[in-house]
């Protein structure tokens, strides 16, 4: 199998794949890690329907860490701008 799959898309091909999926793991458990971050009273941050989506849909904690980053991103130059104003 892995023969095969070498053969079809070349040693590129397979490098980047698996550095690509690498990365999407990479991306998966720290958006489950923000999801299940305690907050001021110890409580995860997200529900516990939201833990159980985020664990077993991989693609909800990366759009979710995207999403989170962009409001920051809003947040941070917000705050920048309201310091020079």
């Amino acid at each position: 199998m892995l023969k095969t799959f070498y053969e079809s898309i070349g040693f590129l091909g397979a490098l980047l794949l698996a550095l690509g999926l690498f990365v999407l793991f990479i991306i998966w458990i720290a958006g489950i890690a923000g999801i299940t971050l305690p907050v001021d009273g110890g409580k995860p941050r997200g529900s516990k329907i939201e833990i159980i989506l985020a664990i077993f849909v991989p693609i909800y904690p990366v759009i979710w860490l995207f999403y989170e980053m962009y409001h920051q991103r809003k947040f941070i130059k917000k705050e920048n701008n309201d310091l020079t104003s």
